[in-house]
């Protein structure tokens, strides 16, 4: 996975032809308000891409949002889209050698850790995520499900279940609540995903 890689994607395709795009976030903010944040309380989306999770936070009233994704070409995108926001910062970087320098009330990541296939990056994320998530802050985690298909973009990904996921994290975060739901592409293509919502430990 490649910054080189992602730009030519975000570069080729527009967003209504990008797979995972998508407007139906009712779980998301389900999640996200049932945690009851300050507007003010510092936010961060990892593999953020055109930014539409923090547009969204943006409007309700949000101030204190970093877009974190590997293609400037993406955020360049989201910054054109969102040029008139103070509130936002923008970070290029592999999240996975990225050294965060504050910590945040959440991390949210839809769709990025899934295309980490080998145990050291996995776990180079979570190390990442740990130092980046404050104690008794939140990780909003999405992946392919078990049964969610096993590449996209013509990169391989790994699937995960709910189980698996606990097992993994459960050194530094525990498991709070998950959903499941299948996503619909653009073209129709249907994809299962899970997401978690976990609680770093103090």
């Amino acid at each position: 996975m490649t910054d080189t890689f992602w730009n030519e994607v975000y570069g080729e395709k527009s967003e209504s032809e990008r797979s995972w795009s998508d407007e139906a976030l009712d779980e998301v903010w389900i999640m996200v308000d049932e945690l009851g944040l300050a507007h003010d309380e510092p936010i961060i989306d990892v593999g953020a891409g055109s930014a539409r999770f923090l547009e969204g936070l943006l409007a309700r009233g949000f101030t204190d949002l970093t877009a974190l994704d590997l293609s400037d070409v993406a955020l360049a995108e989201a910054r054109k889209r969102l040029a008139s926001s103070t509130s936002m910062s923008w970070i290029v970087r592999d999240v996975t050698l990225w050294e965060p320098t504050r910590q945040y009330a959440l991390w949210r990541d839809r769709a990025t850790f899934h295309f980490l296939t080998n145990e050291s990056s996995q776990r180079q994320y979570r190390n990442v995520a740990r130092r980046a998530i404050r104690s008794n802050g939140f990780l909003l985690l999405s992946t392919f499900a078990l049964d969610g298909p096993t590449t996209c973009s013509g990169l391989e990904v790994q699937r995960w279940g709910t189980d698996e996921i606990a097992a993994f994290m459960h050194e530094d975060f525990s498991l709070l609540s998950s959903e499941r739901r299948v996503h619909v592409t653009p073209w129709g293509s249907e994809q299962a995903f899970n997401t978690w919502l976990f609680e770093r430990r103090a």
